[in-house]
């Protein structure tokens, strides 16, 4: 007999999407078509540049071996003069930077590192479920829901209390699910609180590349100049349209970075060398803190698209503001988002509800704009002709009724 599953994967919460999905798949089975909004998942293509670097890097025998779990050093060098660039940060390659099968195994696998059973880890709620699931209950970690509310800009207020007892905090600006956004001065002040506390800063920085108007996300990094208890994760998915490649790094404390390395050596052998030569040759086409013309690109492309999302949903009757950052809406309409989204996907427009970022993200639904212009209008057009229907699923309150 099969041995039952361990008590800690037993007490990850049910996979939110279970139904959406099962609705999904009896439509295509009818040949009607299905729209995905809710994964994070960029469908513009990588820049020319970077395919023809892994390309020929694929190629050369030098790139065939395995890498070190942490990654090349020139790899590292290029992240080092990344942060150089982009953030007026200097890190120390050698001992400061991490290579990552993308960001997520990072996030993970930091806890590994510093985590007993029993341990609290702080986690924002709502938030990216790796920070909780991941990173703090398959360990036997504790997490501890750190709320994130509308009232404050879905901007955390931390306290001693909370503090106390805490090995790991989990933060993310700009914020998946949301698309808030945090100023220097506020992630300096968490930062401090924090380290002074005692715990690891974990800071998933993922969307820093993709903010709107004047806003500039900063890096934790340049709270202090000796990073002590701050680590700081980044990806080239989203950046430069790569999620398929994996590969991502993290930045920061060298204790901090030792400890993941550490763990990184018992599990994986790093990503392939042709990837980390893409990724390389991706981050120097920063030369200074702006956004090269590919990112710009992708970046303008999401917000034509975010803005065309709030224009339709408005004309429809909803209530949605484009973020500051990310390429996500987080749209408020009462209480039933899990309802909502069956609803939405009823009729084939897939979005995730806001409780599959906890508890904290009832009454919202997320929409993801990694879908073409065309696609965002037929989904409009599609609520337009069920919105008898979706007003329904909506209790008396909702800001859409």
């Amino acid at each position: 007999m099969i041995p039952e599953y361990s008590d800690n994967l037993r007490k990850i919460p049910p996979y939110p999407f279970v139904r959406i999905e099962q609705l999904a798949r009896e439509r295509r089975s009818k040949g009607l078509k299905v729209m995905s909004f809710s994964i994070g998942d960029p469908d513009l293509p990588t820049a020319p540049f970077i395919i023809d670097a892994m390309s020929s890097a694929a190629r050369d025998s030098a790139y065939s071996g395995y890498s070190s779990s942490d990654g090349e050093p020139w790899f590292k060098e290029a992240v080092a003069s990344w942060y150089r660039n982009r953030f007026g940060v200097e890190v120390d390659p050698s001992s400061e930077v991490c290579a990552l099968i993308g960001s997520k195994e990072g996030l993970a696998n930091i806890s590994r590192a510093f985590l007993n059973t029993g341990d609290s880890v702080l986690c924002p709620d709502p938030a990216y479920p790796v920070y909780s699931n991941g990173g703090a209950i398959l360990l036997g970690g504790m997490p501890k829901s750190l709320v994130l509310s509308e009232d404050n800009n879905f901007k955390p207020v931390l306290t001693p209390e909370q503090l106390k007892g805490t090995k790991i905090v989990f933060l993310n600006y700009p914020n998946n699910p949301t698309g808030a956004a945090i100023t220097s001065k506020e992630l300096s002040d968490l930062a401090d609180m924090v380290t002074a506390s005692g715990a690891v800063m974990c800071y998933d920085n993922a969307y820093s590349e993709i903010s709107f108007g004047d806003y500039i996300a900063p890096s934790v990094l340049q709270s202090r100049s000796d990073h002590e208890g701050l680590i700081e994760f980044h990806s080239c998915s989203k950046t430069f349209s790569m999620t398929g490649f994996r590969i991502g790094f993290a930045v920061g404390d060298k204790k901090v970075i030792e400890g993941l390395k550490r763990v990184k050596s018992q599990i994986d052998s790093g990503p392939p060398k042709f990837i980390q030569h893409a990724a390389r040759v991706a981050l120097e086409s920063y030369t200074n803190s702006s956004r090269p013309p590919v990112v710009k690109s992708y970046v303008d492309v999401y917000y034509k698209r975010l803005k065309r999302l709030v224009e339709g949903l408005t004309e429809l009757g909803f209530a949605a503001a484009p973020p500051t950052a990310t390429f996500y809406l987080w749209q408020k309409i009462g209480k039933s988002s899990a309802k909502f989204a069956e609803t939405l996907a009823s009729v084939g427009v897939l979005v995730t509800p806001g409780t599959a970022f906890g508890q904290g993200g009832e009454g919202y639904i997320r929409w993801s704009v990694t879908q073409p212009i065309e696609a965002i209008d037929e989904a409009l057009e599609l609520m337009g002709s069920k919105l008898q229907l979706l007003r329904l699923s909506l209790p008396e309150n909702s800001p859409a009724n």
